[in-house]
Formats: C-alpha cells, sequence, structure tokens
C-alpha cells in the first residue's frame, strides 16, 4: 500500500473503509504462512513492505514493518514492531542492510511495482519473497461467473509474474501456493468451496478489489449467488469445490535471490 492521498492513506483504496474488515475475515493461515517461511529459508532480520496491520510477520524471526497508510498502522498489534512510515519505492534503508525481504498482498496496490521492487532488492542481501496473484490466472476463479468485474479489476491491478521476476533480477522461482479448504484469510479464493461466505458484505469489504465496483455489479452478484445456491445450479457447476481439500488459483510467491 503505497501512494499517498492528503490524509497519509494509500490511494489505491481507502483503507479506513477496506481496512475495517481485516480483524475477522483477513485472519493469517498458519498454512500459508508455512510457506512464506521456507521461501525465506531462515533469513533472520527480515523487511516487510506494505506490511499492514502486520499478518504473516511470524513467518520471520525479527522483522522492520513498512506501511504508509496511517489507518493501517494503527489497526498493528501492540506486540508487533512499528511500522515505519514510508513507501516501496523509496525506502530509508541502506544497502543490502536486511537478510530477507517480503511483501505480502501488497504489491498490486503499489504506484510504481517496478520501483518498488528494485528498492527492496537494494536493500535486501538474501531473498526477495512475494505473495501475489497471476493477472493470467484469477479470471479462472468460479466468481468470474458471477462478479467478473471484480477479476477484471484484479487483473489489472495485479503486474505480471515475469515483470515481478525481472524487477527483482536474479535467480527467481514461482511457486503456486494451494489455498486450504478452510483457509483463514479471507481474500475471494479462500472462499472457493465455501460460496455462502461472499454474501457477507463483511467479507467482500475485507478484499480491497470488492472497493472497485458499483453497487450496482454488487447488488446483480449478490441476486445471482443467492438464486444458483437455492436452486442448485451453482452446486451443479462447482459443488466439487466444497469437499477438495485445497485450490490451486492464482496465488503465487515469486521468490528472488541475488
Amino acid at each position: 500500500m503505497n501512494a499517498r492521498t492528503q490524509d497519509g492513506s494509500a490511494a489505491d483504496v481507502d483503507h479506513d473503509a477496506v481496512g475495517s474488515g481485516y480483524p475477522t475475515h483477513r485472519r493469517p493461515d498458519a498454512r500459508i504462512a508455512r510457506f512464506i517461511a521456507e521461501a525465506l529459508d531462515g533469513a533472520r532480520n527480515v523487511l516487510n513492505v506494505g506490511a499492514g496491520a502486520g499478518s504473516y510477520e511470524n513467518a520471520a524471526l525479527a522483522v522492520t514493518p513498512v506501511e504508509p497508510s496511517e489507518s493501517m498502522r494503527a489497526r498493528r498489534p501492540a506486540r508487533l514492531a512499528r511500522a515505519v512510515d514510508a513507501v516501496a519505492e523509496d525506502l530509508p534503508f541502506a544497502d543490502g542492510e536486511f537478510d530477507g525481504a517480503m511483501t505480502l498482498f501488497s504489491v498490486h496496490q503499489w504506484t510504481d511495482a517496478t520501483a518498488g521492487l528494485r528498492e527492496m532488492r537494494r536493500v535486501t542481501r538474501g531473498p526477495v519473497v512475494v505473495l501475489t496473484c497471476d493477472p493470467k490466472l484469477v479470471r479462472d476463479f468460479w466468481l468470474n461467473a458471477y462478479a467478473p468485474e471484480v477479476l477484471d479489476t484484479e487483473a489489472r491491478r495485479h503486474p505480471p509474474i515475469e515483470a515481478i521476476a525481472g524487477a527483482l533480477g536474479g535467480t527467481a522461482t514461482i511457486q503456486t501456493v494451494p489455498i486450504p479448504l478452510d483457509c483463514t484469510d479471507g481474500f475471494d479464493e479462500a472462499y472457493y468451496g465455501r460460496p455462502e461466505m461472499l454474501l457477507d458484505p463483511a467479507a467482500r469489504q475485507a478484499c480491497s478489489a470488492w472497493s472497485f465496483i458499483d453497487d450496482g455489479a454488487r447488488e446483480r452478484f449478490d441476486a445471482r449467488l443467492r438464486r444458483d445456491l437455492e436452486s442448485g445450479a451453482w452446486d451443479e457447476r462447482f459443488g466439487h469445490l466444497r469437499t477438495q481439500a485445497t485450490y490451486e488459483g492464482s496465488l503465487v510467491i515469486v521468490r528472488a535471490t541475488p
């Protein structure tokens, strides 16, 4: 979360509105956290850019968080490190200051993703880990049949995976992160087998892409999904997902080393 408005919040989304749903619906999932920790490969002093309220910071031993949104900094628990007020594109740290760095569900909200990723590479001597969505895959999710405007927004906002790897340089690997059926971190694909959850406005509010569509699109989504759940049409097409242990969708980790 990086571009600033006059009130100090991030310009890409209204964090006062979107962030209010985070405590209930965006709780870090321990299984996703393990993938992040493995990608950091034991890095001890880790930079977290676009740190928000601090989800997944337990994946590293010592974390220096960076978060430009005042409202998101205020939501950080007292047990976590105080976040530095800065943006990815201009990090106030020395070259190679950190063993590792991560940015999680954030790079798509930056003003200049390439500049921000190059800054992360500059200040990090070890792995840089990016948890993000592959924009080429986001429309493969069942939600596209009910709210295409949401996934069009996601595809437009997320940088291409190849561009992320290119900006970081060095040696990059891309790993699909399987999403568990009972995932506690409520991004849209986390509800792949629990469609009823997305009928809750608070759950949708915790996913920033919903803030970019109008009330009419939200109302059409609600009506279509309710109708198909009541008639059984959703289960005819997608019901197998209700018992599928994990879902491999657009969620990926890009990991780059010098």
